[in-house]
Order: C-alpha cells, then sequence, then structure tokens
C-alpha cells in the first residue's frame, strides 16, 4: 500500500497520491449485509416499489427468494377451491375482502366517498380485541349478519388494516401511512402500528418532520416524535420552511417555539410563525390581517424570543408587520437602544441551539519542502455511521507558511447523488488547526450507508496534511467508518490526506 505522505521526489504537476490499493468501490457491500434480510410478513405489491422497511437498510448481494402469492378471493369462484389451497394462512387469504360467508359488513369512510367491505367474525375477533368487543361482547346485535358503519376510517386504511388481520400482508404507502396507522390504533393491532411507525421514521426528512411530530402526538408515538425532533433540531431552517409547518395544530406549534435546541435564526422562526398564522387565519375563515393573525397566535407570540434578534433584523421584520403592539414595539425598541429597558414578555436569552461534534480521522498531522499540492483536484472519503446524524460541514487543513485565503467547494454525496454542497473561502493562520466549512443547512446521513465527502480547494500548496488514519472511530455515541473514494483524484485516503474532520450534530 502507498503511503499519504507526497514523496519528495515528485514533479510538481502530479498529484500527491494515488487512490490507495485498499480501495472499496461504493457498489460492494459491508461485511454485515447478511443482516438485511426482511420480515416474511412484510409483503409489497408488484405495482409498487415502495416499503415499509428502511430504505438505508444494507443491500443483498443476491435477490431473496420469491414467496409464492396468497390466493385471492376470485379463487373461492372455482368449483372445490379448498382442496386447492394447503394452508390455513392460504384459506384465510382466500376469505379477505370475499362476500362468500360474510357474517359482518362494513360501510366505511365518510359520506360520498364510502366503500362496502365484507369481514368475517371469527377472523376479526381473533386479531384484535375492538373487533372482538364490538362483535362478541355485550353490545353486539343478535343477528345474522351485522352491518357497521365506520366514517372517521378511510376504505384503503380500512382495507389495509383487514389484509394484516387476514393475510399477515403489510402494504404501506406514503399516502395511506397515517390513516393505516389511525385504523392500527383504533382497534389496538400492535404490529401493524409499529409497520406504520417504522416506515414514517424510515421517510422522516426536514420536509415532512413538523408534520409526523403533530401526527406522533397525536397517536402518542414517542419514539416518532424523538426521531421528528433530532430532525427539526438539526435542520430547523428547512423544516420550519416546509409545507408541513403550515397544517400543525397550535399545540404542536407551542412545542415547537419552546424548543432550546432549535438550529436557527430568531427572524427564521418568526418568518415561519407568520406563515403559519395566515393559513390558521383562513383554516378559521378569518381575514388574514395582522390582527387576525396576532388572535390566532394568542400567547404563542410570547414564545418569540425578540430581544435575541439583532436591532436590524427586529426594525425590518416584525416591527413593521403589524402582529406586534405599537407598545410592544416601543418597548422592545427601548431594549435595543436604551441603558435602562422596560420589562418584556419575551425571553430574552437566544437559544441554545445544538451542540457540535467532531470526529478527527487522523492522529498526527505534518508538512514538508514538497508539500500537499491542490492545482484544482478533488480530494475525498468515504464514511458511514451507525446512527442518525446530521453533517453540518468539514473541517480542513489550510497553510502551513504563514495566513492565506482559500477558495473551496465541499460537496456531500449518496449513491452518486448530491445532498449538500458550498462553495466559500476561509482564511487559514499558518497553524496546523483545522478551519471549518459549513453547509447551509445540514445534510441528514442515515445508518449503514457510505456517503462521499469531497472537497477542492485553490489557494496555497504549502499545506499541512494528514497522518496515520483510522479506518474505525468513536465518537460520543457514533461509530464511523471509512473507505478510500473513487472521487479522490488528489491523494486523500483512509491514511492520509485533507478532510481530517467531519462536524456532525446527533
Amino acid at each position: 500500500m502507498k503511503s499519504c505522505i507526497p514523496a519528495k521526489d515528485k514533479d510538481e504537476e502530479e498529484m500527491n497520491q494515488e487512490v490507495p490499493q485498499n480501495f472499496i468501490p461504493p457498489s460492494q457491500p459491508r461485511s454485515n449485509a447478511g443482516n438485511s434480510t426482511q420480515p416474511t410478513s412484510a409483503r409489497q405489491r408488484d405495482s409498487s416499489p415502495i416499503s415499509w422497511q428502511p430504505t438505508s437498510a444494507p443491500r443483498r448481494i443476491s435477490s431473496p427468494p420469491q414467496t409464492p402469492a396468497l390466493p385471492t378471493a376470485k379463487l373461492s369462484e372455482h368449483h372445490n377451491w379448498q382442496a386447492s389451497v394447503n394452508s390455513v394462512h392460504e384459506r384465510n387469504a382466500v376469505m379477505f375482502n370475499n362476500p362468500l360467508m360474510a357474517d359482518v359488513f362494513f360501510t366505511v369512510g365518510v359520506t360520498g366517498h364510502q366503500k362496502r367491505i365484507p369481514g368475517h367474525k371469527f377472523i376479526l375477533g381473533s386479531g384484535s380485541s375492538v373487533f372482538f368487543a364490538m362483535l362478541y361482547g355485550g353490545l353486539a346485535e343478535e343477528v345474522k349478519i351485522m352491518e357497521i358503519n365506520i366514517p372517521d376510517v378511510e376504505p384503503t386504511a380500512f382495507l389495509n388494516l383487514l389484509r394484516f388481520l387476514y393475510c399477515d400482508e403489510i402494504w404501506i404507502e406514503a399516502d395511506t401511512v397515517l390513516a393505516t396507522l389511525y385504523a392500527a390504533k383504533k382497534y389496538i393491532v400492535p404490529q401493524l402500528a409499529k409497520a406504520c411507525v417504522r416506515y414514517l421514521e424510515t421517510s422522516l426528512s426536514a420536509k415532512n418532520a413538523c408534520v409526523l411530530l403533530s401526527q406522533g402526538r397525536l397517536f402518542e408515538e414517542v419514539e416518532l416524535m424523538q426521531r421528528c425532533w433530532e430532525v427539526i433540531d438539526a435542520q430547523a431552517e428547512e423544516s420550519l420552511l416546509s409545507e408541513g409547518f403550515t397544517d400543525i395544530d397550535k399545540r404542536t406549534l407551542e412545542t415547537i417555539l419552546s424548543r432550546e435546541t432549535l438550529n436557527t435564526k430568531e427572524l427564521s422562526i418568526f418568518n415561519a410563525v407568520c406563515r403559519w398564522a395566515k393559513t390558521e387565519c383562513m383554516r378559521q375563515d378569518f381575514n388574514p390581517t395582522p390582527q387576525n393573525q396576532r388572535r390566532v397566535l394568542g400567547e404563542c407570540i410570547h414564545l418569540i424570543r425578540f430581544p435575541s434578534m439583532s436591532l436590524e433584523d427586529f426594525a425590518n421584520g416584525p416591527a413593521q408587520t403589524g402582529i406586534l403592539t405599537l407598545q410592544e414595539c416601543h418597548d422592545l425598541f427601548l431594549h435595543f437602544t436604551a441603558q435602562l429597558s422596560p420589562k418584556l414578555p419575551f425571553n430574552k436569552l437566544n437559544r441554545k441551539g445544538l451542540s457540535q461534534y467532531r470526529v478527527h480521522r487522523f492522529q498526527s498531522s505534518a508538512y514538508r519542502s514538497n508539500q500537499w499540492r491542490y492545482r484544482g483536484r478533488c480530494d475525498s472519503i468515504q464514511f458511514s455511521v451507525d446512527r442518525r446524524i446530521f453533517i453540518a460541514g468539514f473541517g480542513l487543513y489550510g497553510s502551513s507558511n504563514a495566513t492565506s485565503e482559500y477558495k473551496v467547494k465541499i460537496e456531500l454525496k449518496r449513491n452518486g447523488l448530491v445532498e449538500g454542497q458550498c462553495s466559500t473561502k476561509f482564511l487559514s493562520d499558518g497553524s496546523s488547526n483545522t478551519f471549518p466549512v459549513l453547509f447551509e443547512s445540514p445534510v441528514q446521513i442515515e445508518t449503514e450507508t457510505f456517503y462521499t465527502a469531497s472537497v477542492i480547494l485553490e489557494g496555497k500548496e504549502l499545506s499541512y496534511f494528514g497522518q496515520e488514519g483510522c479506518a474505525e472511530i468513536q465518537c460520543g455515541k457514533v461509530t464511523f467508518q471509512f473507505q478510500c473514494s473513487s472521487d479522490s483524484t488528489n491523494g486523500t485516503g483512509v491514511q492520509g490526506g485533507q478532510i481530517p474532520e467531519l462536524i456532525f450534530y446527533c
């Protein structure tokens, strides 16, 4: 294996180091790929690739054996169909959504969008305590065939519930998962509810975190709420800008505004609250005037930390919206400008935000007469983690010969697709310290998937570089694994080079 330290006799036009011989292509599975077997109860329709299984799970080397499809209700149209099925599981599957021998019919959905769905008391009662009480309890009607109206459940979600009880199959899609979770909770089918929550967790992002937090509160799903908070805290800017933020209920809004660890400016929080207030006015059939916005916000307005804003931000933003009263604006301006300010109903302290962590992958750094060179080439490394984190940026080495400014472009990719990038400048002071370069918004990193961190620098070539790199590092509760990247055309690898640090939240 070639050293990561640039040799002294290299020509100036050559790169610092060739890609090490231990390079592992991104497509090669990790050693634990064999643990990715999916539960046999989680089937999918051939027409839909969506699964409730985590999308970031390690991939198989070869496709799993195909499980034969269960028979459908159509089989019961054949003579002596019972002789062609071999198990109770298959016989139950034939009965799913089948009026044959049905002794209960459900009219599901709101008026105008109703669907009549057949059921069989024995199967339903044996799979749900709620169905048992409904069909066999003291309030059950003494009739041969029962008719039950269920207006608060969507027909598709009800069929998903019955499919699980009859066939042990879980069919979940993005547009039905919340309705299915509601049905599973209502009829106390915990296995299906858990599958819905796992699906939501794997699809969690800044775009839907606020909505899922609201739903998590509604369904009392503590683990889902915790995952939502991780995303909202780290990617607060994106979460507050999402369309879903305006759809949350007022109680969820209060919990978000009370959050000490939101990683964003207070002005961004105020702008998001104004968007929510306008939408809430329309939901309540109010004209979205500043007075009505203040009316629907109520005490929530006092959870915004106006005193922690800069005078310029306050004067050009909140002070001109009309949501604050003239007295509140007057008192806040005195707070910013006067030696003695009046008592304010707003918290004056900045939010604490999140603590940043840095994983340093080299044990030492060095510089030589034949320095680490750039010339517009790419330094790159691949990494994976064992728990979800949010990459805020990279720590980079700078000049080893006095103060110098570098132009830099950083990039983070997953499976060849860019997840985050930033072009900026940073000033190094000639020391071996690392210098942070951050993305505009932290990038969510899923587990068991390799990401590619890349940087292209332009500036002085008298630069420090890392040595004695580690392939696996524990940083707090997170374990990082590093491997060489084929994108690295400037010599950076596991053992040495650039990108000494990853800056992250967890």
